[in-house]
């Protein structure tokens, strides 16, 4: 009787809710493990898949939208030692549930905050009211894997944005594995669509593509890479997160700029009744 040939994983894709290969059919190896090289056809599909989802996200309660991100972290949690077992460091796991839950929290509290009414010389009401901008895609931290991908995404989608995120492609294994409990987490396909590869081959289609409406490059090391991201991203005014400093400390408090930075004001007048 012969030996039993293990069969060796490939991570795949994940858009619009589903885990395809790249279109080209390429992957790398990573930790004996098959990923798969995103193409910019696929960089395109996924900007299509989190396009088509923009409507249905950011049309649902924020209640809604806090329960999904809650269950994401409580599916996190039951995967703890999955993550152990690729290499994420268990304290950055549970940061980065502690992080889920977090943004969760501020789901039904950010219009409160930054919305509200207005001081106006009249007979009017003056209301304000954040929004979210739309599709953002997202360069992911190399370091730390699951931390810093988790407080990219989070604040993102929190909002009602929908997100393209290329991951690192050193630190891909968490990234996709992230991407297993989102798609069983109840939510939406397209909200979340994940690519690996090389960030110098997606970043340029995402950064250039007239349905992109934010693009945050917060893990985006080389220098001349970013300033041409930004040059391309200037095509459309899309709005820029610029590179986190190397010395980041993602386990601080987290703060609400990524959020508030993903959002527009929405202001509306209306007579008020005799």
């Amino acid at each position: 009787m012969s030996e039993r040939v293990a069969v060796r994983k490939t991570y795949k894709l994940f858009i619009g809710g589903k885990f395809p290969r790249s279109e080209s059919g390429r992957s790398y190896l990573v930790q004996d493990s098959n990923v798969s090289l995103a193409s910019r056809k696929d960089a395109r599909d996924a900007v299509v898949a989190a396009r088509a989802a923009v409507k249905g996200w950011a049309g649902a309660t924020a209640y809604n939208r806090g329960q999904i991100l809650y269950r994401v972290a409580e599916m996190l949690e039951g995967r703890r030692e999955q993550f152990v077992a690729l290499g994420v460091p268990a304290d950055e796991v549970d940061a980065a549930v502690d992080r889920w839950v977090w943004y969760a929290g501020w789901s039904d509290k950010l219009a409160q905050v930054y919305g509200g009414a207005n001081p106006v010389a009249g007979p009017y009401f003056n209301l304000s009211a954040p929004e979210p901008t739309g599709v953002v895609a997202v360069v992911a931290p190399e370091r730390p894997a699951l931390l810093g991908l988790v407080s990219v995404v989070a604040p993102a989608i929190v909002t009602g944005n929908t997100v393209v995120v290329a991951a690192s492609p050193a630190q891909p294994l968490a990234a996709v594995t992230l991407a297993e409990v989102l798609a069983t987490s109840d939510l939406p396909g397209g909200v979340v669509n994940l690519l690996t590869g090389r960030i110098s081959e997606t970043a340029p289609t995402l950064a250039s593509h007239m349905d992109v409406n934010a693009i945050d490059l917060t893990g985006v090391v080389d220098a001349e890479l970013a300033a041409d991201l930004e040059v391309k991203a200037a095509e459309n005014l899309k709005r820029v997160l610029r590179p986190a400093p190397a010395d980041h400390d993602w386990f601080a408090d987290p703060g609400v700029t990524r959020m508030t930075t993903l959002l527009e004001t929405k202001t509306v007048w209306h007579p008020k009744g005799v």
